[in-house]
């Protein structure tokens, strides 16, 4: 008796992308009528101009359907074809049903009375990288099709609006990909895992709930750790830096994502800084940024992309992916 496998194609490929922000924008003068902190200071340490903040009751679902909505329009795939939902967030309303059965239902999925795979994953702002992964080896194993992949997230809603070094940076978003089969791989092997001893570095956690860091561990991660795993993340894909042309990396601080290109020889490349008008927006930062340069013609199609998150738990996944096609 031998059970059989299914068999997926030979790879994968980001079809389309999407975005969704709050309407909302705070500016850093706002901030200091709520703490004690001033527009330069916050300039000076996160780069960060702008960010969105969700409107009371918008939630995480409010945010993670437009953006995946967009990036179906955006792929041209049916939607009767996505037979896997996955969504990044540390920041749902709700325990149960997930996130991505919400998505699901609001987007009126499935087909012949069965409706999607629906999964969330929760490792913070590495998340997006992790469930673009998943839904890559889900597809080229044969268990799915055809995936949309969602990193969303209200921090806003955990954020100590007293606490300077930590609410200067958060904000809400969400970002989406369509992923799709393809004769060749377009999407590389995930690298991921975590660093030993950092679980507590970021968190959000009991008595509080709110947001908190160890911002200095951080950043000592960032400036030593974080080049070397994207080095490796690369090496995987069987490329090397010199063929990266676009740096999406998490939308953390403009001061972590600078030295991170310096350090990978990419500043003469598309280095994405969208934090500085949309402020850390955790799992959703990556393919918030992505999107929007993508949609607004930054970013050139079919080239590689180096996608890179790291975060809470403490936990790390990138991947190179191929941009869309443009039609």
């Amino acid at each position: 008796m031998e059970i059989s496998l299914a068999h997926g194609p030979a790879g994968t490929e980001i079809a389309g992308l999407g975005h969704a922000q709050p309407v909302r924008v705070m500016d850093n003068h706002e901030l200091e009528g709520m703490m004690d902190t001033n527009d330069e200071w916050i300039r000076q340490r996160t780069g960060i101009i702008t960010r969105r903040i969700a409107a009371e009751g918008e939630t995480v679902v409010d945010l993670a359907v437009p953006a995946a909505r967009m990036a179906l329009e955006d792929s041209g795939v049916p939607a009767a074809n996505i037979d896997l939902v996955v969504v990044a967030t540390t920041t749902a309303a709700e325990r149960s049903p997930n996130t991505a059965g919400r998505v699901s239902a609001a987007l009126g999925l499935g087909r012949d009375g069965r409706g999607p795979a629906i999964m969330d994953v929760n490792t913070a702002c590495s998340g997006f990288e992790y469930a673009l992964g998943i839904a890559d080896q889900a597809i080229r194993t044969g268990s799915a099709s055809h995936a949309i992949v969602v990193g969303a997230e209200t921090l806003s809603a955990v954020t100590d609006w007293t606490d300077r070094a930590t609410a200067v940076l958060t904000a809400d978003g969400a970002g989406a990909a369509v992923v799709r089969p393809s004769n060749t791989p377009r999407i590389g092997p995930v690298v991921w895992g975590s660093e030993i001893g950092m679980a507590d570095a970021v968190k959000i956690s009991p008595p509080s709930g709110r947001f908190a860091q160890n911002g200095r561990e951080v950043l000592r991660w960032a400036l030593t750790k974080a080049p070397e795993r994207a080095r490796e993340t690369v090496a995987r894909a069987g490329l090397t830096l010199d063929d990266i042309q676009v740096l999406a990396a998490h939308q953390a601080n403009l001061r972590i994502i600078e030295p991170l290109a310096e350090a990978l020889g990419m500043t003469d490349r598309v280095v994405i800084t969208d934090v500085t008008e949309s402020g850390n927006t955790s799992a959703a930062s990556v393919p918030l940024g992505l999107s929007k340069w993508w949609h607004s013609g930054k970013i050139p199609a079919d080239v590689p992309a180096l996608l890179f998150g790291f975060g809470g738990g403490f936990t790390y996944a990138g991947m190179v992916a191929m941009t869309p096609r443009r039609a």
